[in-house]
């Protein structure tokens, strides 16, 4: 049975580890292999991102896509791991290119599957399903509060300083849209 303090817990343990990004994938390569487990203890009935524990060495946050929705080109300054959980995203990545960014790839997470990012990644990311997509997100540092860290606004990609709350705010809005 899946359950969030230990998963937490595990993920902790897994930063003593001499790569701690690949013990951290292998955290959640075992809690997303029983889906519904993970979707009985963390719904996906609202987009939402909620974090279930931050330290300034681990965030571990629910993560929710509305159907439909996208959230612009931004970068984390840590590395970072995402389990699907339920549904699917599209992400997109991007480098950065005279004073802009500009398209270098993507790749779609479906349940089941977790991917790395490294501490350097820019995406946006996308639900291109009509349901809601559920996931966990692992980062190596507290990303809520990580100075320095960037986002664009599109359609020119205008970078702009990141802020957690107007994430949490994007959220929101894309509930008042279903």
């Amino acid at each position: 049975m899946f359950d969030i303090d230990q998963l937490t817990a595990d993920c902790r343990e897994a930063l003593r580890d001499h790569e701690p990004r690949t013990a951290v994938k292998e955290v959640l390569e075992r809690a997303v292999s029983a889906p519904g487990e993970v979707a009985a203890a963390l719904p996906v009935n609202r987009a939402e991102i909620v974090p279930l524990y931050t330290s300034a060495e681990l965030s571990v946050l629910k993560v929710v896509w509305a159907p439909g929705m996208r959230f612009r080109p931004h970068n984390h300054l840590m590395w970072a791991a995402i389990a699907l959980y339920g549904g699917a995203e599209d992400n997109a990545f991007y480098r950065r290119h005279d004073g802009g960014l500009e398209p270098s790839g993507g790749r779609r997470l479906a349940t089941g599957d977790v991917a790395l990012l490294g501490d350097d990644t820019i995406h946006a990311i996308t639900n291109p399903l009509g349901t809601f997509t559920g996931a966990i997100h692992v980062y190596g540092g507290d990303i809520t509060s990580r100075p320095g860290r960037r986002e664009w606004e599109e359609p020119e990609y205008t970078e702009i300083p990141y802020d957690f709350d107007r994430t949490k705010q994007t959220f929101e809005a894309a509930n008042s849209m279903l």
